[in-house]
């Protein structure tokens, strides 16, 4: 069987969890951060989890994270 070859574009995107979920950045939080509430980017520089429809689809592109 031939080695797997990682998506370097999700590798640098996403990370797996000890329990083996995968966490992934928050968008909108490159420009035009004048016209957002401070609440709002707060809330947006913290981490979130990958959705469970796109879960299989990204654990594919990183599987030996």
């Amino acid at each position: 069987m031939p080695k797997l070859k990682t998506h370097t574009g999700a590798a640098k995107r996403f990370k797996k969890t000890g329990t083996g979920k995968i966490k992934r950045g928050q968008t909108k939080m490159r420009h035009i951060l004048t016209s957002k509430a401070t609440k709002t980017k707060r809330k947006l520089a913290g981490a979130a989890l990958v959705s469970d429809g796109d879960h299989a689809k990204v654990a594919r592109m990183i599987p030996y994270a």
